[in-house]
Parts: structure tokens; sequence; C-alpha cells
């Protein structure tokens, strides 16, 4: 066989291997970012669901607590700055632990009702309530998890070369605090 046919035939295999791995770097990272994308919609259909039930809550305490007026404004006024945020995942993080802080002050403030505590409707919008809250930190945790990925992979070696000629970037993680954690009570003896 003539050398130069041969010399062909390596360089085409080699060029043939390269686009191979070129292509499959490329598809793990649409892979990867196509999970961010998935992830973040989960987020955003419980943030949603918790959306929806904050007026409902807020109107059965209202029927209790009417001159707790201040409270339920600000929780309203969080809910819907929340509500008008479609920016990064920092700045809706930024809106919505503002949100779960109001909501801590209208839970604060139910405790100073009894009849409150006891009604039907407020246990129940409150336990759907927290159940929303442990979704969306599963959805977050899942998200943040594709995110740790997307980023791995856009920061690596030899991924990141597939990553900047073909314009995958990093993202951000969405950080909220969570709601059920509660400061501490003071214990002294």
């Amino acid at each position: 066989m003539d050398p130069a046919i041969v010399v062909l035939i390596v360089v085409g295999g080699v060029l043939l291997l390269a686009a191979f791995w070129v292509a499959m770097l490329y598809n793990s990272l649409v892979r990867v970012r196509n999970s961010c994308d998935e992830s973040w919609a989960d987020i955003d259909t419980e943030l949603r669901r918790r959306y929806d039930l904050i007026p409902n809550l807020v109107n059965t305490v209202k029927g209790y607590a009417k001159h707790e007026r201040e409270v339920l404004e600000r929780v309203i006024q969080a809910r819907n700055t929340a509500v008008a945020n479609h920016g990064s995942p920092e700045s809706q993080a930024k809106d919505e632990n503002v949100l779960v802080g109001t909501l801590r002050q209208l839970f604060a403030l139910a405790e100073n009702y009894p009849d409150l505590k006891a009604n039907q409707n407020f246990l129940q919008l409150q336990s759907e309530l927290a159940n929303t809250e442990d979704r969306v930190q599963r959805s977050r945790r899942f998200y943040n998890a594709n995110v740790r990925d997307l980023n791995n992979r856009v920061a690596i070696f030899p991924s990141n070369i597939i990553a900047n000629t073909f314009g995958f970037g990093t993202r951000e993680y969405f950080e909220i605090e969570d709601a059920a954690v509660r400061e501490r009570p003071a214990v002294e003896f």
C-alpha cells in the first residue's frame, strides 16, 4: 500500500476521532444545560404554588388579627415583589429570603391568637405551605446539583475548550433560607 494513502487514512482516522470527541463533549454540555433549565422550571413551579397559597393564608389571618395590618401588608408586599422578579437566581433568592422572613412574622403573629391556631382552614393552609417549602428546598437542591455539574464541565479541561468555543457559561446557584429554620430559643439556667 502506498505510504501517502496510509498517512491519509491515519490522519482521517485521527480527525474522525477528534470530531467524535468534540461531539460527545458538546452533547454532554447540552444535556447538563437542559437539566439546569428543567430543574429551574421545577423551582419556578413550586414558587408559583407558594405565591398562590400566601394570599389565602393572609386572608385567613386577617379575620382574626384585624389590628395586625402592618405584618399582613409586609407579607403581601414581599410576595408581590417575589412574584414580579424574573431576574437571576441570586436576585430572586434575595426576594425569596425577604418573603420567608415575612412569613415567619406571620406565623409568629398567629401564635398570639389561639382561635386562629385552631382554625381548620389556617392549619390546612399552613400545612400546604410547609409542604410547598419542602418541595422548594428539594427542587433547589436538585437545581444546584445540576448547576454544579454544568459549572464543573465549563471549568474543567478539556470540556472547557468546547464550552468556551460554543458559548456555554456558568450558572448561579439558587440559595434561599429554609423556611423551617427558626432561631433557637435561648435556654438560661
